[in-house]
């Protein structure tokens, strides 16, 4: 009676509001995150998705369960969330000369689609997964709409499976068969499966949220479709089903959560947030050059190439920029070390180079190259870049530019006007290596340094080496001897404690022969030491048509395995491997990389690779990959398939500077043999950025 009365009234509540004048609030702090995290209420979810961008890290605790979570919104209409949750009352198994002291510790995903945006009748409709790959604890689905107006933001939803067990309602869709009437309490651990989707208990919840007067404070309250009868942390007591709490915005980017659910329980939790769409590097003022007028005469002079080599290089970014004039156009080529935005580096260029003309010049060629592969000719028509240097207004007389299919050779004129090229070049850099959520211990990690250095013999053959120096680990807990027990697949990754217990080692040393191939295909073969756990040999094509939305590229290898014990050696282990790779950028997504790679792994099971990245504004990329093979689960053993996340952090928004390089942090669940890649550590797409189409074209 008290549920019935509880809803009524709820409804009653958003029935009178629904067409009330919207009130206006100054800095909206937009939608906050649940408890399980993902946006949400407490327990329950929302129809709501945080802006396009938003990357929050969450922390929730209370005397069951501490939850940490981080959540994206990839795109206004799809919100993704990664989460461990510590399992208090539980040890992690019952061995604990495997696992010590530690708690059960339960990984999950979660998504939420947006099924239609909110309108002036309409609420917002969102469907969502909890629990989508991991044992199901809590395993659930629901659909939710959500109405705001003014200050107040309701929901009203139906949930199945964990969130719905109170089965307050009917399942409709156990009318309809007796199949949708019972739902699995687990599953095995790594599983992604939609068997049981709508299946179970299934319940009604409503809440609402209320930004109050005062900006930094917002209140929530929900019904809870949850009865906490079969939590896996023990038996749960419920006084109440009615939640409440409030959310304190301490800063712009941190929330404190304080929470009383259950009617017996308090939960408190803090949210710290960004947004990979604002983020902007803190660069250091580095004005464009200014148009002084063109030089005189017929023949590029040597005083004017001089200075036009130099602002090149420290002005436009382009190491080991070449000048020279033929017939009535001046060509350059450089590598853009720079700028993430090619056309930043292009202009500078152009302005320089215009400073520096002969009067008989009528078009400016610029190649850009990168790692001594050329990407892309840019031509440009003096005459309409003038007027604009000049502040002629444009429209009719807007700048002529022209991105050549094939990039313009000079290997065969000679040298023009150059800074020499320095062959050599060498990098320290801070290496961290990870795993979260293992049973002998919830963090693992490896930090050390790696330096390297390489030295291009001739402009093809490219001399590449590593060393990897340890600094700490704590990889000496985990029991690699426990891993294979459940699988049957060549031990092509497992033994990651036996590489790591080297506190120094050679992690690569190998010979790369890259070239243009022409017409859109770029090459390379390499043999060595490729990565820290195989060497071997390899070839890779790639056919990378100039501002297409897509590329198609093969790679072939055959590796042994790097002996753990003297890594300068090799077990007996070899393998064939190789892939064929697709990579596309729909035009339909904005900044969206899908690539699926078909071929056999190194176990020499056989299947594909999707690999899905977005790349927001600040130049931030999150992706997640997963590989399904021809091995059975039973084969592969704990987690079903090999699957991960990243995020490739650009180095421009830690320094003052411009740069081009990224930091990446990737995560995968557990590590096994099945569904693993070479490691190769020059790949052709990425050696051909320049090929794609600019952003905003």
């Amino acid at each position: 009676m008290r549920k019935t009365f509880i809803l009524s009234c709820l409804a009653a509540a958003i029935s009178s509001v629904c067409h009330a004048d919207v009130l206006t609030y100054p800095d909206p702090i937009g939608p906050s995150q649940s408890d399980f995290g993902g946006t949400g209420l407490l327990q329950m979810p929302t129809a709501r998705i945080a802006r396009e961008g938003e990357f929050s890290l969450n922390y929730r605790d209370n005397d069951q369960y501490r939850f940490y979570s981080t959540s994206i919104a990839l795109f206004p209409w799809l919100e993704g969330t990664i989460r461990y949750t510590d399992v208090r009352t539980r040890k992690y198994s019952g061995n604990t000369d495997f696992s010590g002291d530690q708690t059960y510790k339960d990984k999950s995903f979660d998504f939420k689609v947006r099924l239609w945006e909110e309108g002036y009748w309409l609420p917002q409709v969102a469907f969502g997964k909890r629990d989508i790959a991991g044992t199901g604890l809590f395993d659930s689905e629901y659909l939710a709409a959500s109405k705001q107006t003014g200050p107040l933001d309701f929901t009203v939803g139906m949930a199945w499976g964990y969130s719905g067990n109170s089965g307050n309602v009917t399942n409709p869709f156990c009318r309809a068969s007796d199949k949708y009437c019972t739902r699995a309490q687990s599953h095995d651990a790594g599983d992604i499966s939609f068997s049981d989707m709508f299946r179970g208990p299934a319940a009604l919840y409503a809440g609402m949220e209320y930004q109050t007067p005062w900006q930094p404070l917002r209140l929530k309250i929900e019904y809870d479709g949850n009865d906490y009868q079969d939590e896996f942390s023990g038996p749960v007591t419920q006084s109440s089903h009615v939640n409440v709490g409030a959310i304190y915005r301490a800063a712009d980017w941190a929330d404190v959560n304080l929470s009383y659910e259950r009617g017996n329980t308090l939960m408190f939790g803090v949210t710290l947030r960004t947004n990979f769409n604002d983020l902007r590097p803190a660069l250091r003022d580095n004005p464009r050059p200014a148009y002084r007028g063109s030089a005189k005469g017929d023949t590029l002079q040597y005083t004017a190439a001089a200075t036009a080599l130099t602002e090149l290089k420290y002005n436009a970014g382009f190491a080991e920029p070449e000048i020279q004039q033929r017939g009535r156009t001046l060509y350059m080529h450089g590598e853009q070390y720079r700028y993430r935005d090619s056309r930043e580096g292009v202009t500078r260029a152009n302005t320089i180079l215009l400073n520096a003309l002969p009067d008989n010049i009528d078009t400016l060629s610029v190649t850009q190259i990168r790692n001594h592969l050329p990407q892309v000719t840019t031509e440009t028509d003096v005459a309409s870049l003038r007027r604009e240097q000049e502040g002629v207004p444009l429209g009719q007389t807007a700048t002529v530019i022209q991105r050549r299919v094939d990039p313009v050779d000079t290997s065969g004129w000679g040298h023009g006007y150059r800074i020499r090229p320095d062959r050599f070049s060498y990098s320290f850099s801070p290496t961290l290596a990870q795993s979260l959520g293992g049973p002998e211990d919830f963090y693992m990690y490896q930090l050390g340094v790696l330096a390297s250095a390489n030295y291009w013999l001739t402009d093809n053959l490219l001399l590449d080496g590593g060393l990897f120096f340890n600094v700490k680990n704590n990889y000496d807990k985990f029991k690699s001897s426990a891993l294979p027990a459940d699988s049957t697949l060549p031990r092509v990754r497992t033994h990651v404690r036996d590489y790591v217990e080297n506190d120094n080692y050679v992690n690569n040393l190998q010979g790369n022969y890259v070239g243009y191939l022409g017409n859109g295909f770029y090459g390379q073969m390499y043999g060595g030491y490729l990565e820290t756990m195989y060497g071997g040999v390899g070839a890779e094509v790639l056919y990378r048509p100039l501002d297409a939305s897509w590329a198609l590229g093969v790679d072939a290898n055959y590796v042994k395995q790097r002996d753990w014990n003297n890594m300068m050696r090799f077990t007996d282990y070899s393998a064939p491997t190789g892939f064929l790779t697709a990579y596309w950028n729909p035009p339909q997504l904005n900044s969206v990389l899908m690539k699926l790679s078909v071929g056999q792994y190194l176990a020499k099971d056989k299947g594909a690779t999707l690999d899905v990245a977005k790349r927001f504004d600040s130049g931030m990329t999150v992706g997640i990959w997963a590989a399904v093979t021809n091995v059975s689960k039973d084969d592969y053993g704990e987690g079903g398939f090999s699957k991960g996340f990243y995020i490739s952090i650009p180095f421009d928004l830690m320094t003052i500077s411009p740069n081009r390089n990224h930091s990446l942090i990737t995560w995968s669940p557990l590590t096994r043999d099945g569904g693993q890649m070479l490691g190769r550590k020059y790949q052709l797409y990425g050696m051909t950025a320049e090929r794609e189409m600019p952003v905003g074209q």
